[in-house]
């Protein structure tokens, strides 16, 4: 092997060798396998160490190379324009959540509060999801749009997430843009869709405190996932995109509930339908090319959908907004059909779990998954004393779980006690904190915060939300000393397939069941709803003893 004996020395900005093509998505390595050229002469680069620490991104560091023209196959050779190679950065990135739709799929769970103020997981609120996400990719600018029912979701959002009070280190904020009124004709209207609300407040956008801002992820307050956004940056810059949609695979029935793409061979997204039916739902099947699906998870997945989760230029965004389509009220129905054919509009594909909580079944399902158990399971030979024992371990997680300490999930720190339990009998279940559980039975359910279950009562397949406040013994006593019901659920009572809201006083004696199987039914003066067959106990509301529902 030729080894040249002369260490050279030279300031670089490395960029991340990946096995395909640089912002691929990919795993990659850092400082090996460099090599350039100038001149005509190729310097293949053999190793390289690196003298200056050289951080995960784009880094100025100094490298000593032993340069060799003996090359291994498998050695990478990159040519010089390779080291301008462009990384997303945090700094240059703002986050838009909409949060002021009216949550009419929701009811009743949004009468008194916006969608994303509704209670997930036991402790969480929806706008946990966007927020947390938004942390754990470095972003810390972030404005959250409101409309209808705000007042819970401004009080949540300014007790959790405080990231400018007092002595502010960094450029980061979390601003809450409500629905505002202005003078003039244009400006007396409310929000009219997800792009009339982000063009209300453009000006905010290009006010000079933001004037770094160069891509805006716009995000969704109902959905449940875990993702780094800037990996969805990334993929932008690296495509030279106006403009990226996050989209996930999706079968035939839900298909026509989103947005659906079709892609070219490049990522480019060039056509757009919204909630096609039909014909037209047919058109858009997209066959597996772009995703390089097996056969069966063609046929299993034959669209591709929205997930409503964009990123733009911000001087696209402002253009398109203002002068463009300043008449348009919607991303998904009015400037995406008509932009991906005059823009750079590209796919990222996201392989991870996702779920638009955009109904009431999609919200008990999404959260009743979340008590699923870790599959644990063995796999043996038979063995004998001529045969070797074989044994293997299959661990298969739950579809989603709020619990990584890597990106973990947060919410407002309410400093309860931990719960105490009671000789219960508790299978796959969440318990929050703060509860009192004595002598019941809970399974496949969620328990949320400060929630009270007396002597033999039942909880199967169903999301208690839990309580604002506690209700000390002598309270309790009292109210039913008065034959009035406390907050929670009394003895000896049954509930099954249910969501039971916040503050709720179901009584003794009680049966929640629906046995007779109703869809649909309204009934708020006996303090219940009926939606696709899940019985919905209304915030605040009282159910007597001996009710039968």
């Amino acid at each position: 092997m030729e080894v040249c004996s002369v260490g050279m020395k030279a300031n670089v900005c490395f960029g991340q060798v990946k096995r395909r093509s640089v912002g691929s998505g990919e795993s990659g390595i850092w400082g090996e396998g460099i090599g350039g050229g100038g001149g005509g002469l190729k310097i293949k680069v053999w190793e390289t160490k690196v003298v200056k620490g050289v951080k995960r991104r784009n880094s100025l560091g100094a490298a000593v190379a032993v340069l060799t023209s003996d090359v291994s196959e498998e050695t990478m050779v990159l040519h010089a324009p390779m080291f301008g190679y462009r990384t997303a950065e945090p700094k240059s990135v703002a986050s838009i959540i909409l949060g002021g739709g009216a949550g009419t799929q929701l009811f009743p769970l949004t009468s008194t509060r916006a969608t994303p103020a509704v209670p997930i997981g036991g402790c969480y609120r929806l706008i946990d999801i966007p927020m947390s996400n938004c942390i754990n990719s470095g972003i810390n600018k972030i404005f959250i749009m409101t409309q209808f029912n705000s007042a819970s979701l401004n009080r949540h959002i300014s007790r959790t997430y405080i990231f400018g009070n007092g002595i502010n280190f960094g450029d980061g904020f979390v601003e809450v843009l409500a629905a505002t009124q202005t003078p003039g004709e244009a400006g007396m209207n409310w929000f009219q869709g997800t792009a009339d609300a982000v063009r209300q407040f453009t000006w905010v956008f290009e006010d000079n405190r933001n004037k770094n801002i160069e891509h805006i992820v716009i995000l969704s307050g109902d959905q449940l996932y875990r993702m780094d956004y800037m990996d969805l940056v990334q993929k932008h810059i690296d495509t030279g995109a106006d403009i990226t949609v996050s989209c996930v695979p999706v079968g035939h029935s839900r298909a026509s509930d989103y947005g659906l793409v079709k892609i070219d061979k490049t990522g480019r997204i060039f056509q757009f339908s919204e909630k096609p039916n039909g014909a037209e739902l047919e058109a858009m099947k997209d066959g597996g090319s772009f995703l390089r699906l097996s056969r069966q998870d063609a046929m299993k997945y034959p669209y591709i959908a929205s997930m409503g989760v964009y990123v733009f230029k911000r001087d696209v965004l402002s253009k398109l907004l203002r002068w463009k389509y300043p008449k348009a009220n919607d991303f998904g129905s009015e400037i995406l059909p008509s932009v991906v054919k005059e823009h750079n509009v590209q796919a990222y594909i996201f392989n991870d779990y996702w779920e638009d909580i955009g109904t009431i079944r999609s919200f008990f399902d999404a959260n009743l998954a979340l008590t699923e158990q870790v599959g644990i399971s063995f796999r043996r030979t038979h063995a004998n004393f001529m045969l070797k024992i074989s044994s293997e371990l299959f661990v298969q997680p739950p579809k989603f779980q709020f619990y990584d300490p890597m990106t973990p999930f947060f919410t407002s720190p309410r400093f309860l006690p931990p719960t105490k339990i009671e000789k219960c009998r508790i299978v796959d279940a969440i318990i929050s904190h703060g509860c009192f559980l004595r002598e019941c039975s809970v399974e496949r359910s969620i328990v949320g915060v400060r929630s009270r279950l007396d002597f033999d009562a039942e909880l199967k397949d169903t999301m208690m939300m839990g309580a604002d406040i506690y209700e000390t013994e002598a309270e309790i006593a009292s109210l039913l000393a008065d034959d009035k019901v406390p907050i929670g659920v009394g003895q000896n009572t049954r509930i099954r397939n249910c969501i039971i809201d916040m503050n709720a006083r179901i009584g003794k004696n009680v049966v929640i069941a629906n046995k007779d199987g109703i869809q649909e039914a309204d009934r708020p003066c006996e303090g219940f709803y009926i939606r696709s067959g899940i019985t919905i106990i209304m915030k605040n509301s009282t159910i007597k003893d001996g009710t039968v529902i």
